[in-house]
């Protein structure tokens, strides 16, 4: 299940507060309603999904929780203050009991402020409008709004090599891009090549080549494959319950008999060389999504991955690559990983390592 909170149908952004707990919301709200505006969370969970959603222009000034008897909830904090984009967020923590060793946490975590019941609403009110006032927690956002976005620009270095390698290795492979298509055409019906969109940098849309290893019609299977036999997706008793956002369908029925050996060499994703000549695409990247996977990754914590080039190898294909056990979650962290430490070095660790990672060890 998701929660999702329309900015349109709430109350204006101004002195917007995020409020998680039942026990004393009620009389909080009441108590705050005159000075801020409150939306209310039933759990931390639902709280910490709808934080994960939100981008700068929506993320609250303040953050109102009750402590549970397990203490999760500084588990939440300690992730909130990892993220760039909730780290300095107004925390304050309301508990039912009296803990000196919660009380210590608090303070190590750098939270605002720490209440134990029986407290002051009032002094409550007076002390968030102070914290409010004099502690800035993000750049003006009416200036923001006014900035156009900065877009990814590759490296003039990193497009030089990406044209060069691209073009030698394209005259290079003439003769067997010559025989692939060949064999293509004698296995199966159908064009050679495979065109589909893809969202690159930026969630830029391109044409994304392929040369084809599936029989003709084969995407008006994938919704029913997908809730079967997606590799990420997790599943309890043949169904999936936890819907993932990449699929990777393992064995699967669409490919053909020579479509399986170009895709266990990786010899079906040379044309995309044409795409790294174009400048949709470069050489070591985050893959480009086809769009029903890209629409699922735009929260803060994923859409970071579309802040880099898109590529025809990259991290996760030299690291985990054709492995089952690669869950959905690791394959995001990669791909954020590499945005955060591009370089001219560490791209060239990953072309050194794409050979050995070219040959596949599962039907995937």
């Amino acid at each position: 299940m998701e929660w999702r909170v329309s900015i349109t149908d709430q109350q204006p952004f101004r002195n917007l507060v995020y409020y998680a707990g039942k026990q004393f919301e009620k009389n909080v709200s009441k108590g705050l309603d005159e000075h801020f505006n409150i939306r209310s969370y039933d759990n931390l969970l639902e709280l910490e999904v709808h934080l994960g959603q939100l981008n700068l222009l929506d993320t609250p000034e303040i953050l109102i929780m009750e402590v549970d008897e397990r203490g999760k909830v500084f588990d939440v904090i300690k992730r909130l203050r990892r993220s760039s984009l909730t780290c300095g967020l107004i925390i304050v923590l309301l508990s039912a009991r009296h803990d000196s060793r919660y009380r210590l946490l608090a303070k190590e975590l750098r939270v605002e402020d720490y209440y134990e019941y029986p407290f002051d609403i009032d002094h409550i009110n007076e002390r968030l409008q102070f914290l409010r006032k004099f502690k800035l927690i993000r750049s003006d956002v009416n200036r923001l709004k006014q900035l156009p976005p900065k877009p990814y620009k590759i490296p003039i270095f990193k497009r030089l090599f990406d044209i060069c390698f691209s073009a030698i290795t394209l005259l290079i492979l003439s003769p067997l891009f010559l025989i692939v298509a060949i064999l293509i055409k004698l296995d199966s019906p159908g064009p050679v090549f495979y065109k589909s969109k893809r969202a690159g940098t930026g969630y830029k849309i391109f044409d994304f080549y392929k040369f084809r290893s599936m029989k003709c019609g084969a995407d008006k299977e994938l919704e029913k494959l997908k809730k079967e036999k997606n590799q990420y997706d997790q599943y309890t008793n043949g169904h999936a319950t936890k819907p993932a956002a990449f699929v990777k369908i393992k064995n699967d029925p669409r490919i053909t008999k020579f479509g399986h050996f170009l895709r266990n060499t990786s010899i079906d994703e040379l044309p995309q060389l044409f795409n790294v000549l174009k400048g949709d695409m470069s050489i070591v990247g985050n893959r480009p999504l086809p769009l029903y996977e890209a629409k699922m990754l735009t929260s803060n914590e994923w859409c970071q991955r579309f802040l880099g080039p898109a590529g025809i190898t990259g991290l996760w294909q030299v690291t985990k690559r054709g492995r089952s056990d690669m869950s959905d979650q690791e394959r995001r962290e990669l791909d954020n990983y590499y945005v955060q430490h591009s370089s001219i070095w560490f791209d060239l660790r990953i072309i050194g390592s794409t050979i050995p990672a070219l040959l596949q060890k599962e039907k995937v």
